[in-house]
């Protein structure tokens, strides 16, 4: 059973800090150089400072990104910036945000979340992971033990009872409020209401979770209870039933919301100089049908109008930059998915992204690719075109359609898992909202 549960969180002092929205950040994951500057700029207790501070070429074992970020922890504390909540309770997030034209608000709330291993419970991961991010985690974990950040899960509600009961307990009482950089409007309660929170919690507690976002931060908190556990059994001790360690922070949103977003990551890919349309038309005919567009951030954008109109996950662009020329693609020969990944499910192999690997980079484009192919991640076609006609690194992009949400359910239902940077749920949940203390 999925164990969800209020809790004492801590959070940031207005009257020490200001406004909220001059001390919150993006997740760490999607903070480029320039955002890493300007939040540092921003405030002096921006959450930045806990969850991405700058890394120094003197950095060793005893200085680092990690111990600094330790001690401007306890700082914080020592100085009353955060300050914990007297009570438990769950944390209700709405999210305003403009997505296609439209004015969407995604409602969601923070609990702590018992871990689980993947496989062994309540909670199916939807996405790959890659081991470098997981390692820095594990660092910031171990030095400033607090989940600084909530990780992004989603449960089956058809008709958004949880988050009803919820906004019936914060009935009209004011909201805390922040706006982002990206314009994205955060309204925050805390709700301590101790029936609310009770039935939240029964009524998710025979309910899946799946992992939207935060996949590396929830493998570093299972590694970091094990230590915890192998810590707590050096010393002849066993861990707390209910420590807080067994527990990890979680942004939580029904599936049926009807501000939830997902928007697709297209691919940058380098490795192939020179390469021209006529010569990926070569290379795709065997697999695809092909059908030129159109030219340059126009033909980019019209690839993008046709994929989303299209619905499918069949239907890819790509754009070489050495003619600027865009190119329709729709696999026509769904047996080579199956060839190449036999031990996948048919759902799996019917994903945008396994088809543009699966098929294109990994199979009919590979014997022109020089060396391993470097791939960047984008989720929108303006920052596609931008990087190609800019010459940015990338000489071929491609845009794929974004995963649905019954795909991702499917998948991860079967234990399965996505390729990496297979979905893009907007807007992110921020940092700076709530944390959750590990001691």
């Amino acid at each position: 059973m999925a164990d969800v549960q209020p809790f004492r969180a801590f959070r940031y002092n207005l009257a020490r800090v200001g406004a909220l929205e001059d001390v919150i950040a993006p997740p760490y994951d999607v903070i480029d150089a320039d955002l890493q500057r300007r939040l540092h700029e921003q405030h002096p207790a921006n959450v930045v400072r806990l969850i991405l501070g700058y890394e120094q070429p003197t950095d060793n074992d005893h200085d680092n990104r990690a111990t600094r970020s330790a001690a401007c922890l306890r700082e914080f504390m020592a100085d009353d910036v955060l300050l914990q909540d007297s009570q438990r309770s769950m944390t209700v997030v709405h999210q305003e945000f403009s997505a296609g034209g439209r004015t969407l608000v995604r409602k969601g709330f923070i609990a702590r979340v018992r871990l689980e291993p993947f496989g062994s419970g309540t909670v199916f991961p939807h996405e790959e992971t890659l081991p470098g991010p997981k390692a820095d985690r594990l660092r910031i974990f171990r030095a400033t033990a607090m989940n600084l950040s909530p990780v992004f899960g989603l449960f089956p509600d058809e008709l958004c009872d949880a988050q009803e009961i919820l906004d019936q307990a914060v009935g009209r009482a004011l909201p805390l409020q922040a706006t982002d950089h990206n314009g994205v409007v955060t309204r925050v309660w805390s709700v301590t209401d101790h029936a609310a929170v009770t039935a939240v919690s029964a009524f998710l507690g025979d309910k899946p979770i799946y992992l939207a976002d935060g996949h590396h931060r929830y493998e570093t908190a299972l590694a970091y209870l094990a230590e915890r556990e192998e810590q707590a059994r050096r010393h002849g001790n066993t861990l707390e039933p209910d420590h807080p360690a067994r527990f990890i922070m979680m942004y939580m949103v029904g599936m049926s919301d009807p501000g939830l977003e997902i928007q697709p990551t297209h691919r940058l890919v380098s490795g192939l100089p020179g390469l021209t349309a006529a010569r990926l038309a070569e290379l795709l005919a065997p697999a695809f049908e092909l059908r030129p567009v159109g030219k340059g951030a126009e033909g980019c954008r019209e690839a993008s109008d046709e994929i989303e109109m299209d619905g499918g996950q069949d239907l890819l662009a790509f754009g070489t930059r050495a003619d600027g020329q865009w190119t329709m693609a729709r696999l026509t020969d769904p047996a080579r998915m199956a060839q190449r990944h036999p031990a996948k499910s048919e759902a799996w192999r019917s994903l945008g992204v396994a088809i543009a690997h699966g098929v294109a980079i990994d199979d009919l484009l590979a014997p022109l690719i020089q060396g391993t192919p470097g791939i960047r991640y984008v989720h929108t076609h303006e920052e596609v075109s931008a990087d190609l006609a800019a010459g940015g690194g990338a000489d071929l992009g491609i845009l794929v359609p974004a995963a649905t949400m019954d795909l991702v359910a499917e998948i991860a239902s079967g234990g399965e898992r996505m390729p990496a940077k297979s979905t893009y749920f907007y807007p992110k949940i921020g940092s700076g909202l709530a944390f959750h203390q590990l001691r």
